[in-house]
């Protein structure tokens, strides 16, 4: 039985609603924390209350005003790392600047390592993150990631509830993606395709080619994340076009910036399926299309794991109850 004894969860300005759906499924308080910002803009953090000797978990997520969320983070673990906790957890549902990972051209940088080393230094003992876009971003760090944190339970789980299994076809838009589709196909006993698609720049497509059958199938597009949903509308066009009796999309991270919301409206999907590792409120008011898996559950079973030293690599196969 979980007591709560000797945790505190505390959470930044980036996604509250994460962090209440957490703290219900524990059956404890939220932390109190003073998170604002100045007249010039700069972050101001007050923990109001003792942190000393505790199991300390800062959630916060990579999304709306970016910058300002991973400063909120490192200042958040700072303070009670100053405050004497006994070991501070940052979970980080969407890892900041997860797609800038590698040196892809001449002078550029790689932000994930430079964000790895400031979680770091800031005093964190371990970070919690899930699907994150890059597997090598684990190694930016030395302190322990549960990086390998999937939504693909849920996601089969939405699926095998949903969905005739006879029917589906699992795809992935690019072979980027190819991994995370097969096991989620191998999973559940259907078929599997893929799309290569080739870039003018980036996120813009210029061509894409299935391979694979999908004629008279349910086709259901798996990826980490959606930004602008050009590639998951293009690929839906492309799967209706192939002979897909109906076309679904499910990703980890809705960002869905700029158009995205009229492209999938104006696209061949059906529905949109997204987790609520960023805030999707007001997607879901806007969009009928886009729908909601909630993963507050899981994360809040990481979290008792955790705090008890149980392993976590269970939840990477099944949902909590």
């Amino acid at each position: 039985m979980f007591t709560g004894n000797g945790i505190k969860i505390f959470t930044g300005t980036s996604h509250p609603e994460l962090a209440e759906i957490i703290t219900r499924r524990l059956g404890v308080t939220l932390g109190k924390a003073d998170v604002t910002k100045s007249g010039v803009g700069e972050t101001q953090v007050r923990i109001t209350e003792s942190v000393r000797e505790d199991d300390v978990y800062i959630i916060n997520t990579g999304c709306g005003e970016v910058n300002t969320a991973l400063m909120e983070v490192c200042i958040m673990i700072h303070a009670c790392k100053i405050a004497s906790a006994k070991r501070i957890t940052a979970i980080l549902p969407l890892f900041p600047y997860a797609r800038q990972d590698k040196k892809d051209k001449s002078r550029a940088p790689i932000t994930a390592k430079l964000v790895a080393n400031m979680l770091q230094k800031s005093g964190c003992d371990h970070v919690i993150t899930m699907d994150l876009h890059a597997s090598q971003i684990q190694g930016f760090f030395d302190v322990p990631v549960d990086k390998w944190l999937y939504a693909e339970p849920s996601s089969i789980q939405y699926i095998r509830t949903n969905f005739e299994l006879s029917d589906i076809v699992i795809v992935s838009p690019d072979a980027g993606g190819a991994k995370r589709a097969t096991s989620m196909a191998d999973r559940l006993g259907v078929d599997f395709a893929l799309f290569h698609k080739e870039r003018k720049k980036a996120n813009e497509v210029s061509r894409m080619i299935l391979v694979g059958h999908v004629k008279d199938k349910v086709a259901v597009l798996v990826d980490d994340m959606a930004d602008t949903c050009g590639t998951l509308c293009l690929a839906a066009q492309h799967l209706s076009e192939a002979g897909a009796s109906k076309v679904y999309a499910m990703v980890t991270h809705g960002i869905l910036s700029g158009n995205a919301l009229k492209n999938v409206e104006q696209s061949a999907l059906e529905k949109l399926i997204v987790t609520n590792t960023l805030p999707q409120a007001e997607n879901v008011a806007q969009c009928a299309k886009i729908e909601v898996i909630d993963i507050g559950i899981v994360l809040a079973e990481v979290i008792r794991r955790s705090h008890y030293g149980e392993s976590v690599s269970k939840l990477f196969d099944e949902v909590p109850y």
